[in-house]
């Protein structure tokens, strides 16, 4: 199965783009805020993706659709698990960046959810329902762009506030907890990775 490709840009259409990788072209999928980010790419342009691979005996023809981030294809596996959203609807609804999407599911605001294409009340209400406090920490997502390493603070604050407000820790467990964190993994330069090692030291 396929799950990364790093090549050559060769064509950028709406919803697709075609990679050479070892001159073999890749047609790949890539929802609206993934498209976004590739609006500065050139024909030629060197170019990586995370891969999550479709292919069904409903859909036997392969379906390869493109993420910048690692983080944001875990977000569409968990997205395509709500009843009535399958990854070809997935990659039209998803028009807004994936942390503005997760901070909607997570808050319960069912407005922005329908803003989504193709996301009617009904799905926007299964969207919270089915992912409601199981994508707080793809909230924490900078834009696609790969943020460059960013001092303590602005690391640990995103973190603060969602274990505090979204998922009702006090705040001086929430402190210890990252504090513990730091300890454990002395590289953590964004804010997923911290809230990847709290999750991580929370449940083992």
């Amino acid at each position: 199965m396929i799950a990364y490709l790093e090549g050559r840009l060769l064509r950028l259409e709406e919803e697709k783009i075609l990679l050479v990788v070892n001159q073999v072209g890749y047609e790949i999928l890539v929802p609206a805020f993934v498209r976004e980010t590739l609006n500065a790419k050139q024909v030629g342009d060197e170019l990586a993706l995370y891969i999550y691979y479709h292919q069904t005996e409903r859909q036997p023809k392969p379906v390869l659709i493109g993420f910048n981030l690692e983080a944001e294809k875990e977000f569409f596996q968990l997205f395509i698990s709500v009843e009535a959203i399958g990854p070809l609807k997935a990659v039209k609804a998803l028009t807004l960046p994936v942390r503005d999407i997760a901070n909607a599911i997570e808050s319960n605001d069912l407005g922005q959810l329908k803003q989504l294409k193709g996301i009617g009340p009904r799905t926007a209400q299964k969207m919270v329902a089915t992912l409601q406090g199981k994508v707080s920490k793809f909230a924490l997502i900078r834009k696609a762009e790969r943020a460059a390493r960013t001092g303590p603070e602005d690391i640990v604050q995103p973190v603060l506030e969602v274990l505090v407000n979204q998922l009702g820790h006090r705040p001086a467990d929430a402190k210890r907890m990252i504090a513990e964190a730091f300890k454990r993994n002395a590289d953590i330069v964004s804010p997923e990775q911290l809230f990847d090692e709290v999750y991580r030291g929370e449940h083992n």
